[in-house]
């Protein structure tokens, strides 16, 4: 009696302890940190009458109170990671309270309480305690966590070696992997986390010794879904090395988010960049840990006959039922590189001799049906390894490249060490379903995945804040080559109109940043073209300023000194300044501020025989960024005669470090007219108000192609913005030059882009605010003006560039381009002779360019016949996934009257899918391009929303960047700023991913910072 007696007065003693103490800290404000740090050493002593202790924790009043106090705490990050997790295991919390630690929580009474997490609009499951009058709700919510670039730490842990083996299954593959691994000299013992994401974990192991899934003493699985092993079962010693065994199921069928190992038509493939490979086993999946990898692979023999991964098949053979395959990748790699494809495929191959003379199997694949749409990417890629070579002495390093597509990816292609993996609409290529400019983008995103080999996978990034070392820097690359493939001044007019429509408008936005990210919630959201396009801008200004020889001297030396290392931006400036001994310091604020400088012209005379040019740059704020210090801008700049109309000091490189400086040029000894940012020499807005006399000089005289296309757009700028809102005759020098330019002997291509007007967002970039149709009815007047004066000649030219064939040689693609022009000019009134024209146009095409083209057009009007055409464009398909994406495409970005009606038809129609991000995007994002989507009502938008809100929890990859079109609000008119500032409120109030929530959120921040209503 005596002992029971004692033992239940030291239980309830326990318990009281365990319970009030807590209880009276945890009111005491923020002593709630001091209530969990003394609950812990009482949990201990109370586990061992756990039971008993759980019905007074979890029955009383106080007990309740206290479990929200803890969670507190928790959700404030004390104990993250080790007391907290195991002693709520031991005490019985997860039993008890599985609402509370199934997922994180927070405290949402008393709402003082301030936590940096988003609540979802609707919960599945809530806990409420009774407090008197007053009810405490603890809610799931989701934490979205902001990344800091300055709080990068590498990691204490290397990963020396790795073996997987896949038995591949549609909705259980099982995943065994074997880690060699070490921790770093120097470094403290801790415990050993892995990253892990939805994997069903099935054993763990360390040096063959067997762990429990139990958290005191084996491992445990932690909510953001990571391994972690305690350091008691790690060698103690830093450098000795040790394995890690895991075994995992994954289901790939049910990946619809296309990252990781999915299953999708009859392949397996995988994403990986940038936490796909989480997806697949557990690992230390960032990029600074570089290792060798052997991968086996086993299939059923009949269903998936070819298996490949990265490196060199070593053996293979049939296993009863199944196939395997080994390979082995003798190069280190981060995990973002890992890749395997399985399936039925048909390849076509060759063999590619590298100028050291060792032989290289280059083999491409497809699924079979599209076999015979591969030789153009076969030829492409063997043209990509002799242009390395040739360009940049980078020879292939491994026995084979593989290049396989696939139909469901959410990238354009992925340059895998050894095993390039792309979207089909990158790849496959013939002249029956493909265009001239696909032809051209398909040889040009071929060549960047290949020079990946390099810039990206033998020199890699030290973390993805680094991601324009490897982007910006193959996106210059691709450029190089794509210029001597076809023609350099084509490619690089392209490129800065590209630029223009959408990098000066995401640095103009709210979702504005530098090309070396200081945060990021999502780095899914940060494949953006200011990291790739304004990337690659950054690099040509460093062949700028350093001249081609200066350029390869650093490229060889970045090479030398970095090969097979994770490493920063701020190492690739060093390579290039200590090879050309310079100065570049100031050069790095390219990296760290966002925005577009623009460059004032303030001063450009000719005194006696001086020019003084005098300069002034400014950056307007971006978020977070109000004030900017002076870029270091290369400006390559040219003096053209008047009188001798020639280039009197040939080109010229300025550089402005200054916020203003002057610049003189000696011995000018006659007037002369500026070329100014020549070849677009820096990605920068110019503000230079030159005469129309003398942009149309430049349109004649000037060497430098870009400049010659840049006159011509700056005078059809002006006469399109001065025509907004009211009508007003256009000067006849815009008639003359065009007239010019179709009976000089410049490339058809150049004189395709030498006639154009303006694209809509280059317009928008001069204005402060404007109205879509104003501007689109602004346009369309100049267009028609231009098609009044010039209607004879249009159909001269356009008449005299028929031809009997059609071939993929460059006249004949210029002659198509130029022609279908033309073609655009003709049918502008979209009257009963545009259809005829357009008709004619489409029913004697024999390529995919000319018939798209006049599609397109005629999809613009509105004619008896328009169902018959789109239903005849849809029959020539013949069931072709890219041709059908082009008969959506067409219909979603027209801007027939008719069109969200016909958009939302088609969104229910039976070839429609938003699982397939090509599909998706075919309507969706082509929608985008259309003056519909304007609409006044808003109802554009609010389609717009509905779309991103059905396809976010399918792929929120696709969602995310979908919603960018919502984020192009600021320079919208007041109405349209307010109805698309709504939607984006209203998605935001859904439970959505963290993808699209850090698009969303970051623009309404913005919108408010701005002084916007919605």
């Amino acid at each position: 009696v005596r002992f029971v007696f004692i033992t239940t007065i030291s239980v309830l003693s326990i318990s009281l302890w365990v319970e009030v103490v807590p209880f009276c800290l945890s009111i005491w404000g923020t002593s709630r940190y001091t209530s969990l740090a003394l609950a812990y050493p009482m949990f201990n002593l109370a586990y061992a009458a756990r039971g008993f202790h759980r019905k007074l924790l979890t029955n009383s009043l106080v007990g309740k109170y206290n479990i929200a106090g803890l969670q507190y705490c928790y959700n404030r990050g004390l104990g993250r990671t080790h007391s907290l997790r195991y002693l709520c295991g031991a005490t019985g919390f997860i039993q008890c309270h599985p609402i509370l630690f199934a997922s994180p929580c927070y405290l949402v009474n008393p709402s003082s309480v301030k936590m940096s997490t988003t609540s979802t609009a609707t919960t599945t499951e809530t806990a409420t305690v009774a407090q008197g009058v007053q009810t405490l709700t603890l809610k799931p919510a989701k934490q979205h966590v902001e990344i800091f670039r300055k709080d990068y730490t590498p990691t204490i842990y290397d990963i020396d070696s790795v073996f997987l083996d896949f038995d591949l299954h549609e909705t259980a593959t099982v995943v065994k992997a074997e880690l060699l691994m070490h921790r770093k000299e120097g470094t403290a013992p801790a415990d050993l986390v892995l990253h892990g994401d939805e994997l069903d974990c099935r054993s763990v192991s360390v040096d063959g010794k067997p762990l429990e899934n139990r958290p005191l003493s084996g491992y445990h699985i932690d909510d953001d879904g990571f391994l972690n092993i305690p350091v008691s079962f790690l060698p103690s010693k830093a450098g000795e090395s040790f394995r890690v065994n895991t075994e995992v199921v994954i289901n790939p069928t049910a990946n619809l988010q296309l990252s990781g190992l999915y299953k999708n038509s009859q392949l397996f493939t995988t994403q990986c960049e940038s936490h796909g490979f989480r997806r697949i086993t557990y690992f230390l999946d960032r990029p600074d840990v570089l290792s060798r990898y052997r991968v086996r692979l086993r299939a059923d023999k009949d269903q998936y006959p070819v298996l490949l991964s990265n490196g060199n098949k070593v053996d293979s053979g049939i296993d009863g039922s199944k196939i395997f395959a080994e390979f082995v990748d003798p190069f280190p790699k981060p995990s973002y590189l890992f890749a395997l494809v399985a399936g039925n495929l048909k390849s076509i191959k060759k063999t590619f001799r590298t100028m050291s003379g060792r032989d290289v199997l280059v083999e491409v694949s497809s699924e079979p049906e599209d076999a015979t749409k591969l030789e153009w990417a076969l030829e492409s890629v063997l043209k990509a390894m002799k242009w390395d070579e040739e360009s940049y002495g980078r020879e292939y390093d491994l026995d084979e490249f593989h290049v396989v597509c696939t139909r469901a990816f959410n990238f354009g292609a992925m340059e895998n060490k050894g095993l390039n993996i792309f979207n089909s609409s990158l790849l496959l290529a013939d002249v029956n379903t493909t265009t001239d400019s696909e032809f051209n983008t398909i040889m040009s995103v071929v060549g960047h995945e290949y020079f990946h080999n390099w810039t990206g996978n033998r020199v890699t990034c030290r973390d993805w804040f680094q991601l324009t070392l490897k982007e910006g820097l193959t996106v210059f690359r691709e450029s190089e080559f794509a210029g001597d493939m076809s023609s350099p001044l084509i490619t690089r007019i392209t490129d800065v109109r590209n630029l223009r429509t959408y990098q000066f408008a995401e640095d103009a936005g709210p979702l504005a940043h530098p090309i070396r990210p200081e945060s990021y919630i999502s780095m899914d959201n940060f494949y953006t073209t200011t990291v790739y396009d304004k990337g690659s801008e950054v690099i040509g200004m460093y062949k700028t300023l350093l001249g081609k020889d200066g350029f390869r001297k650093g490229m060889d030396l970045y090479f030398e000194r970095h090969d097979s290392h994770a490493v920063t931006c701020d190492d690739f400036r060093a390579a290039m300044a200590d090879a050309n001994g310079v100065d570049l310091t100031q050069f790095e604020r390219w990296y760290f501020q966002a925005g577009t400088p623009e460059v004032e012209v303030l001063e450009a005379v000719r005194d006696g025989t001086t020019f003084r040019l005098r300069l002034r740059q400014y950056t307007p704020p971006t978020p977070r960024q109000e004030t900017k210090l002076p870029f270091h801008i290369p400006i390559k700049i040219g003096l053209l005669g008047k009188s001798s109309k020639r280039d009197l000091k040939g080109s010229i490189v300025l550089e402005l470090r200054e916020s203003e400086q002057t610049f003189e040029i000696n011995d000018v000894n006659e007037d002369c007219v500026l070329s100014f940012n020549r070849g677009f020499s820096a990605p920068i807005k110019v503000k230079f108000q030159q005469s129309d006399e003398d942009l149309l000089f430049l349109m004649s005289h000037d060497t430098d192609g870009l400049n010659r296309w840049e006159a011509g757009q700056c005078m059809r700028t002006k006469a399109i913005l001065s025509n907004i809102g009211s009508v007003k005759p256009i000067d006849d020098m815009i008639f003359s030059s065009i007239e010019s330019i179709l009976s000089s002997d410049l490339d058809n291509n150049e004189k395709a882009l030498c006639i154009m007007l303006p694209d809509t967002q280059a317009l928008v970039a001069d204005l402060e605010t404007y109205d879509p149709n104003a501007l689109w009815d602004a346009m369309n007047y100049v267009r028609r003006s231009i098609l009044d004066k010039c209607e004879s000649v249009f159909k001269r030219h356009y008449e005299s560039l028929s031809a009997e064939k059609d071939t993929l040689e460059k006249d004949d693609m210029a002659r198509r381009y130029l022609r279908n022009t033309l073609l655009g000019y003709l049918v502008c009134r979209s009257d009963a002779s545009a259809v005829e024209l357009a008709l004619g146009h489409y029913r004697a095409a024999r390529c995919m360019t000319d018939r798209y083209y006049a599609f397109v057009q005629l999809m613009n009007m509105d004619f008896a016949g328009k169902d018959d055409v789109i239903a005849d464009f849809y029959e020539r398909a013949a069931g072709d996934a890219l041709v059908i994406d082009k008969w959506f495409s067409a219909q979603a970005s027209s801007d027939s009257p008719d069109c969200l009606d016909r958009v939302r038809m088609l969104s229910t129609h039976k070839d429609y899918t938003n699982k397939n991000p090509n599909r998706a995007n075919s309507l969706v994002r082509a929608f985008t391009r259309s003056i519909r989507f304007h609409d006044p009502s808003g109802s554009g938008y609010k389609f717009m929303a509905d779309q991103i809100l059905l396809v976010d929890p399918i792929n929120s990859h696709v969602s995310s960047h979908q919603a960018i079109h919502l984020t192009k609000f600021k320079k919208l008119d007041s109405g349209r700023r307010t109805l698309m500032l709504q939607q984006l409120n209203r998605i935001k109030s859904a439970n959505i991913s963290k993808n699209l929530y850090e698009v969303v959120q970051k623009s309404l921040d913005y919108a408010t910072e701005q002084g916007f209503s919605y």
